[in-house]
């Protein structure tokens, strides 16, 4: 199995059943993510950007899979810690090249509101929220 299908499986694996905002399969939204990519460490980066944090998946284990170190170094920056307040995980991001265009693509995927069949309030909040953090990475490229 080359690295990309193992990413693939071990995110189809700890996003099984998970939905997001609009119903729909999470593991869409890492996938669409990784086709946005060419090249192995973007695409390993970006399919399992939520795996560490929303699992008991470890760094450990991902190098147990053979991902690059370059990659693991990523995905840690893109693992939001516990109580770790949202502007300092940015911040924690940007010296970070692969994980900034990383979390640029998520940011833009989860700015794609024409996914959600109604619009609330605590979703425009998101919407600013994530409008500020993408002018930071960008700012930073």
């Amino acid at each position: 199995m080359n690295i990309i299908d193992a990413a693939i499986a071990l995110a189809c694996r700890v996003h099984a059943g998970q939905v997001d905002k609009s119903g729909k399969p999470y593991i869409l939204h890492p996938l669409r993510l990784m086709l946005k990519f060419d090249d192995q460490d973007a695409q390993v980066v970006s399919v399992l950007h939520d795996v560490v944090e929303d699992s008991d998946t470890t760094l450990e284990d991902l190098r147990a899979l053979g991902i690059s170190e370059d990659a693991i170094e990523a995905i840690d920056c893109l693992s939001k810690r516990p109580s770790e307040q949202y502007n300092d995980f940015i911040s924690r991001i940007i010296p970070n090249e692969l994980a900034r265009k990383v979390k640029i693509a998520d940011i833009e995927d989860n700015l794609d509101l024409t996914r959600l069949p109604t619009l609330s309030e605590k979703d425009l909040l998101r919407v600013a929220k994530y409008h500020q953090a993408l002018r930071r990475l960008s700012d930073n490229l």
